[in-house]
């Protein structure tokens, strides 16, 4: 049987020009091969921009470009140098802050309705967020895990979330 080759701009189609509102902000993420798998992901779900904030590294950066496969140049990014004082300007802009978090407050990400535009913070593989960053947001959401362990790697726990969210915002719209 003779099938049509796959064209990756028809499976597309039905997300033209949709923009997810949707910031990222990533503050001390150590690995840069991980920064380069949030760029390539943000790439494709639509995310409209990441902020790299405290020891995570900025582009240009050999590691990064090895995960990122060009889409650190395609996604705008920003460097941040104060983290509150951005999340302080996101919310005045009305967005929602959201940590991505196991925490005591944290709603399970299938249940969470995020109110969009949203900014979601991922931070440092083994610490994670600071206590005054998560102080300063309005969800904390977890992601189910039934296994052994308790934790993903940070890239892909963003992966799961930022597909989530474009899940989300096309029902929406």
């Amino acid at each position: 049987m003779d099938r049509l080759p796959f064209r990756a701009t028809e499976a597309a189609a039905p997300y033209a020009d949709l923009r997810l509102p949707v910031t990222l902000l990533l503050d001390n993420i150590r690995s840069m091969y991980n920064v380069g798998s949030f760029f390539r992901t943000a790439d494709g779900a639509g995310i409209e921009r990441l902020l790299l904030s405290g020891i995570t590294a900025r582009p240009p950066k050999k590691s990064i470009s090895k995960t990122a496969l060009g889409s650190e140049d395609r996604v705008a990014w920003e460097p941040v140098e104060n983290a509150a004082h951005t999340i302080a300007h996101l919310r005045q802009n009305n967005h929602e802050i959201a940590a991505i978090e196991t925490s005591d407050r944290a709603v399970d990400i299938f249940d969470w309705q995020p109110r969009f535009p949203v900014c979601v913070l991922f931070g440092h593989e083994v610490d994670g967020l600071s206590p005054e960053l998560l102080a300063a947001c309005d969800t904390h959401v977890r992601l189910p895990m039934l296994g052994l362990k308790h934790s993903l790697n940070v890239s892909s726990a963003g992966a799961i979330v930022m597909y989530e969210l474009l899940r989300k915002y096309r029902a929406l719209h």
